[in-house]
């Protein structure tokens, strides 16, 4: 009788046990995630080397990190908005993403140029210190919330070539009259140093070049560079990048479009901007050297050093320039400034007994 009650009661047991699963199984299936569609729109010809791909490259792995979630389709310049116009697109909801260069917005944000490059400011690599680890990111951010911004670092070419002129420099009276494609901060010394700046998106430069609109042009360096062809239009590349050390491209995106985003997904985007950060520059150190003995070997280009006293001028007038750009009333101006400062004078210190010593080392016969 125990044996029966025994086997009974452990049918039923059993039978209750398997009752619950089913239900559960079928109640607890995911419900359909919402898809997040965006846009995003770019500063640079559609699927140029490097800085037109990275954007791609970056859409594409938010697609599959988060699974198919948060789809992103990239824009080219001139698709959807002109090239100068993706701050303001991403800002007024427009597009929910851009990529560009904060200092293609210095007429409308000064101070933003200290988040790509400052003429004989940081390299890449102590851009990337600033950032993460000196204080930058959290200043960039608080700027940017002021025009419904969320940026993230979105690459790096390193340091640039000082770009492509159609007459030799050997001192400042070379450069008097002269008109030059140079954005930023730089273009500023540019003027200051007796040129004519002229700020041209990468999509006409070529042309200028070539029907005299503008005498000299940088651009970035020479992966990009080759694939512009402007060895076709100009004769003399000189070094080194004085303007653009080591500039930091952006990753924008629409502050309302940003906090509508899950946790979950939010971490994506900002880990796959960090992949895209480092991808980008990983490229420029690989690609560069190669495309540059193409230019000199085969296409027969005169690279050239800028003369010491044109770059100690231009260094002086540079770091003039530096200070006068921050607006003495503007409280996150000046601390945006003195932030940057403070970590440019402690790095620079600290590499001329690591990088630079090193490099001297290096090259020391």
């Amino acid at each position: 009788m125990m044996l029966r009650i025994f086997s009974l009661s452990l049918l039923i047991l059993l039978g209750s046990c398997g009752g619950s699963q089913e239900p559960a199984a079928a109640g607890g299936a995911s419900a359909p995630q919402k898809v997040y569609k965006w846009r995003m729109v770019t500063t640079w010809p559609k699927n140029l080397p490097g800085m037109g791909i990275a954007p791609e490259t970056m859409a594409k792995k938010i697609k599959t990190m988060s699974n198919g979630r948060l789809e992103i389709k990239v824009y080219g310049a001139g698709e959807i908005v002109p090239p100068l116009e993706v701050f303001e697109a991403v800002s007024q909801g427009t597009v929910q993403m851009g990529h560009g260069a904060a200092y293609y917005w210095k007429g409308k944000v000064p101070v933003a140029q200290f988040f790509t490059a400052m003429p004989f400011g940081l390299t890449a690599q102590e851009m990337n210190g600033w950032l993460f680890h000196g204080g930058g990111m959290e200043l960039w951010r608080e700027l940017y919330a002021k025009y419904n911004l969320v940026p993230f670092a979105g690459g790096n070419t390193g340091v640039q070539m000082a770009g492509w002129f159609n007459r030799e420099i050997n001192s400042l009276e070379d450069i008097k009259g002269m008109k030059m494609r140079i954005p930023g901060l730089g273009g500023e010394v540019f003027n200051r140093a007796g040129g004519t700046s002229v700020n041209l998106p990468g999509g006409e430069i070529f042309t200028s070049m070539q029907t005299g609109v503008i005498d000299a042009t940088e651009w970035v360096g020479p992966y990009n560079d080759l694939a512009f062809g402007l060895h076709q239009v100009a004769k003399y590349y000189y070094y080194p990048g004085w303007q653009e050390p080591g500039p930091n491209l952006e990753m924008i995106v629409n502050k309302e479009a940003w906090e509508e985003l899950p946790d979950d997904l939010k971490a994506i985007v900002e880990n796959a901007s960090l992949a895209v950060n480092a991808d980008l520059l990983a490229e420029y150190t690989a690609r560069n050297n190669a495309a540059l003995r193409e230019l000199v070997d085969v296409h027969g280009v005169e690279l050239r050093q800028l003369p010491a006293d044109v770059l100690s001028e231009i260094r002086n007038i540079s770091y003039a320039m530096t200070e006068e750009i921050v607006d003495p009333n503007d409280e996150l101006a000046k601390r945006i400034y003195d932030s940057y400062k403070t970590y440019r004078d402690g790095v620079l210190a600290y590499h001329e007994i690591s990088e630079r010593a090193y490099i001297n080392a290096r090259a020391a016969k």
